[in-house]
């Protein structure tokens, strides 16, 4: 049994599939034991792959993207999230939203697990031709002390997970108006990377765990919310299980489980809406920062393509 160890930037309900690969024997019948090193905070995932206690970060493309060109060379062999699965909540009777709305309005954006949130919202905004810079965000402070604030009062709109929206709207004090991942369409979001300089010493395990977690994918596509619920709660168990029913719902509906491919067309619009921000110092393409090989190897049991 080979081992591979993964380093992620904490554990929630939309890595479920990793999950439903370990406990299903995917990862067995690839002859794999993968072991999961949750970080918090999560730049431990850096530290991880400098040292080699991990082989495999979990996370978003844009730390790999914004390393690119310097002594950290990162590179993304694969997704596990093929949407952005975060809610816009805003408060009940806002009325419907759009990203007009915003103008003059503050939103609320915790950041102190990447910058991600407001790379996104802000692409999406110059997308639907509204200008990020006519709204006031309130950024980098940590899910917990943001949320709580916005609970306080502080600004009319939050972005948030859909753990934490899905129970500011259980509980009566906001409503999530707004799904990203229904509105934004496809993107690399949670992506496998590793370390450039041990690609070819990896790719075998690589591939084989793409399999497995592409099979845990169509399992998924198959599964009942509440079938899937049961699963969430023995992972959260801290969640309300309504909580977790909405979350795992969602997930389900809007295809953030389609497929480990890291699709060329969602890639280069992620790309750019980090360079606008900018993050980068100049669009990647996909083939500076992507490596096939181990997606390659899990295509022939994908259900379908890749959205593009």
């Amino acid at each position: 049994m080979d081992q591979l160890t993964v380093t992620s930037t904490g554990w929630n309900p939309n890595y479920l599939p990793q999950n439903v690969a370990e406990d299903t024997g995917l990862f067995a019948e690839q002859g794999l034991q993968v072991i999961r090193r949750p970080q918090d905070p999560w730049e431990g995932v850096l530290t991880d792959l400098a040292s080699g206690e991990a082989d495999v970060a979990l996370g978003g493309l844009w730390v790999p993207a914004m390393y690119h060109g310097t002594a950290r060379d990162l590179v993304a062999v694969g997704q596990l999230n093929g949407r952005y699965a975060q809610a816009i909540v805003t408060r009940a009777g806002s009325g419907e939203f759009d990203w007009s709305w915003l103008r003059g309005k503050t939103m609320v954006v915790p950041g102190a697990g990447g910058t991600a949130g407001y790379t996104f919202i802000a692409g999406l905004m110059r997308e639907a031709g509204v200008d990020p810079a006519a709204t006031r965000f309130v950024r980098d402070l940590s899910t917990e002390m943001l949320t709580e604030l916005f609970e306080g009062g502080l600004g009319d709109a939050l972005l948030a997970n859909l753990v934490t929206g899905a129970d500011l709207q259980h509980r009566g004090v906001g409503v999530m108006s707004l799904l990203l991942a229904d509105v934004g369409g496809p993107i690399p979001n949670s992506v496998y990377y590793v370390r450039r300089d041990r690609l070819d010493e990896l790719s075998d395990r690589l591939g084989r765990f793409l399999t497995a977690v592409q099979g845990a994918m169509n399992q998924l596509v198959n599964t009942q919310a509440d079938d899937l619920t049961k699963l969430a709660l023995t992972l959260f168990p801290d969640v309300d299980p309504a909580v977790l029913r909405t979350v795992t719902g969602h997930l389900l509906s809007t295809r953030t489980w389609e497929s480990v491919r890291i699709d060329r067309a969602a890639y280069d619009r992620w790309i750019a809406f980090q360079y606008d921000v900018p993050l980068l110092r100049a669009p990647i393409p996909y083939d500076g920062l992507v490596d096939t090989r181990a997606m390659d190897v899990a295509d022939p049991i994908m259900e379908s393509p890749a959205s593009s």
